[in-house]
């Protein structure tokens, strides 16, 4: 985890008035201190990046990112009603990567941040040079931490699939592998999707009764 030297009751909808164009990141802030909101908008914005939405709640954070999809949040450790942390964990669970953003980094806080999947942190009070390799951090380790869990994921299915087939047609691997590599070529298909429909055939079929 890098550590790059690095608290409000309603939410607000921002929208960034920065850059034309593309933005660097479209990022939400989570953070109960205007002070510490105006320097974090200042400086994405500095950056080429946008401010999609601000809330001061942790009870308002699920809804912020689901509203204005940003490419990362920053959220604040302290905040009025709960613990920024837990927060970071339901955002990141919904799909989400989070800085936190923060005036100590106590290992007690670092531990549990990592439990909950923070990719980085931002120091307060804000030194905006800091920000823009923080956020770029953020998003791709998050990125490729979600890259290898699809293709995990994905490879397990192709392998229960694989089994299947040397179960019902008694082929090897070698044979199993090559009849899905095929089908997917056939139907210009990615071998998951083959792997999953005939995953999903077999499910039906042993449900069809016999007589």
């Amino acid at each position: 985890m890098s550590l790059v030297a690095p608290r409000l009751p309603l939410a607000v909808s921002m929208a960034s008035d920065g850059p034309k164009g593309s933005p660097r990141w479209r990022v939400a802030i989570l953070d109960d201190h205007e002070r510490s909101r105006a320097a974090l908008r200042a400086a994405i914005w500095a950056a080429g990046g946008e401010v999609v939405g601000e809330a001061v709640r942790c009870a308002d954070a699920v809804a912020l990112v689901r509203r204005g999809a940003p490419d990362v949040a920053v959220c604040a450790v302290g905040l009025p009603d709960g613990d920024g942390v837990e927060v970071a964990r339901q955002l990141i669970e919904t799909g989400c990567p989070v800085v936190l953003f923060t005036s100590h980094t106590r290992q007690e806080l670092v531990d549990r941040a990592r439990s909950a999947g923070v990719m980085s942190y931002l120091l307060k009070p804000l030194r905006s040079a800091e920000l823009a390799p923080v956020l770029d951090l953020a998003v791709a380790r998050f990125s490729e931490t979600r890259d290898l869990r699809r293709s995990l994921e994905e490879r397990k299915i192709i392998e229960r699939a694989k089994g299947r087939l040397m179960a019902r047609y008694q082929l090897s691997e070698d044979d199993a592998f090559r009849r899905l590599r095929r089908a997917a070529m056939d139907s210009r298909r990615p071998m998951v999707d083959i792997a999953k429909a005939l995953l999903v055939s077999e499910s039906v079929a042993s449900d069809v009764p016999t007589h």
